[in-house]
């Protein structure tokens, strides 16, 4: 019996891309790039053609009645991956236009066929096939642009090249087009104006022999060229291990660096959790959140702060629990991504990057509210689901992660989170204002920690020069969450007074 023929796949040079195609394009394969104009089809196949060509194995890029070649390479020049000493060496441009429109597709085909054997090429592109197609639509039927499609996949199949044909498509012509049934892989390049935010996505629609990753994943064009944020599919998180006996390990308990705190989530955060600090403005959250962080660094565990708020150098200064020192010292990293037109795999790309150069163990999202309007409008559509991936991700590499949440105190309105996402985490702790003795007073209580004993306590709380400190557990009151802002002293008579009572008279 003989063995199986292993296909190369050969690495694009296009950040991520090569993860989205199932490991990169299959070496000899026919494909093709699609999209609306402006997309960043040829940008795409430039920085393809760029990253595999070199002198032994050559690039041919035909360009047809599309954007004049000097005017391309008068653009593509800008692009970081753009390496002119290749260029009339490894990679040559040859303009098919004249074939186009005075010969048909004979001509057109016998041109890349003289050129193809006169070079004996790896890499082969056609842009825009799409123009090929229009310029020669008057005098061809459709079997014969069938048979221009079969025969070029074929020839160029039997030389050995991989090829790449670049052309403005619509989604409806996938069903009948000839060019899609030849090819082996399908690209399809979209973009769109959201409000103010351009969004640019790709699916790969087909690429036989592997599996890409499927979906939409968002890429942005930027001076080094095109980067693709593969979409993020959440695997199940790994058990714990076992010990000798075959039984589970309970997770080791992280210390938020805030003793009565701790004290109150049963002796810390579980290992691997993520956790929730809901509450209004100003009450302490990004204190907790930094507390966190730096409690890790102190015991050897880097951490990453992901900031939608502030600026980094303004976050590690202005925090109550300065970081300038351990961000220094490479045990902390503080991201800020672009605002208003991210996308959560664009973010979470971020993130792993910081974690996985850090080694860090601790992760903290402040704030999701700050979160969510950075994200472009497209997204902030799906956001509950978006950030169940996100979540999802983290925690199943094993990282703690904290995220805060603003709530809007209403006393009267009992939520622990945004638009129903208390859920997606295994802690949730929340902080609330309540009047006591003529003075707004910040509490604190532990509302949930998954599968562990915690305590129910409500407790007073102050942040000072040093951080946080949690105070005396709050008693003898029935209605601080759920009912009046107006808290009376433990062991008192009296009720408190409902928001809408009125004063008696004097």
């Amino acid at each position: 019996m003989s063995d199986k023929v292993r296909i190369r796949r050969l690495p694009t040079g296009v950040p991520g891309l090569d993860a989205v195609l199932g490991g990169g394009v299959p070496e000899f394969s026919f494909n093709v790039i699609a999209g609306t104009p402006g997309a960043g089809k040829t940008t795409l196949v430039q920085q393809i053609m760029f990253a595999l060509a070199r002198a032994d194995r050559p690039a041919l890029f035909f360009t047809v009645l599309g954007e004049p070649p000097l005017k391309m390479l008068r653009y593509q020049q800008q692009f970081e991956f753009f390496d002119l000493a290749k260029v009339n060496t490894s990679v040559r441009f040859i303009n098919l236009a004249k074939e186009a429109l005075d010969g048909g597709l004979d001509a057109v085909l016998k041109r890349i066929i003289q050129e193809v054997e006169a070079t004996s090429p790896a890499i082969v592109i056609v842009d825009s096939f799409r123009s090929v197609m229009q310029a020669v639509q008057r005098q061809t039927e459709g079997l014969e642009v069938q048979h221009f499609v079969q025969e070029l996949g074929m020839r160029l199949t039997g030389w050995q090249a991989t090829t790449f044909l670049v052309g403005e498509f619509q989604l409806v012509e996938t069903e009948n087009h000839p060019v899609f049934t030849v090819a082996d892989g399908l690209v399809w390049l979209y973009q769109s104006l959201d409000r103010n935010s351009m969004v640019r996505k790709m699916q790969v629609m087909k690429m036989r022999g592997q599996a890409p990753i499927p979906g939409l994943h968002t890429f942005r064009v930027t001076d080094s060229g095109i980067q693709v944020f593969p979409r993020l599919i959440a695997g199940p998180p790994e058990p714990p291990p076992a010990d000798g006996e075959g039984k589970k390990r309970r997770p080791k308990r992280l210390s938020v660096g805030v003793t009565g705190l701790d004290e109150m989530l049963g002796g810390g955060i579980p290992s691997g959790y993520s956790v929730l600090v809901a509450g209004p403005s100003g009450s302490g959250k990004t204190v907790l959140a930094t507390q966190f962080i730096r409690e890790g660094a102190r015991r050897g565990e880097a951490g990453v702060i992901a900031v939608f708020e502030k600026r980094p150098s303004e976050y590690a200064h202005t925090s109550a629990v300065v970081l300038d020192q351990a961000v220094r010292d490479g045990q902390i990293g503080i991201i800020h991504t672009r605002p208003l037109d991210l996308s959560i795999d664009e973010t979470l790309h971020e993130l792993t990057d910081a974690i996985h150069r850090l080694k860090a163990r601790r992760v903290v999202i402040d704030s999701l509210s700050g979160f969510e309007l950075a994200l472009a409008p497209t997204f902030r559509e799906d956001f509950r689901e978006s950030l169940y991936r996100l979540v999802a991700a983290l925690t199943g590499m094993g990282l703690t992660v904290m995220m805060t949440a603003e709530l809007e105190d209403s006393y009267t309105d009992l939520r622990f989170s945004p638009h129903g996402t208390a859920f997606l985490t295994d802690a949730i702790i929340l902080q609330r204002y309540v009047e006591l003795g003529g003075q707004f007073k910040r509490v604190m209580a532990v509302v949930k920690v998954r599968a562990s004993a915690h305590s129910k306590d409500l407790r007073l709380f102050e942040v000072g020069a040093d951080g946080m400190v949690v105070g005396e557990r709050i008693g003898n009151y029935q209605g601080l969450l759920t009912g009046s802002p107006h808290v009376v002293s433990p062991g008192s008579r009296l009720t408190p007074r409902r928001p809408d009572a009125r004063r008696p008279k004097s």
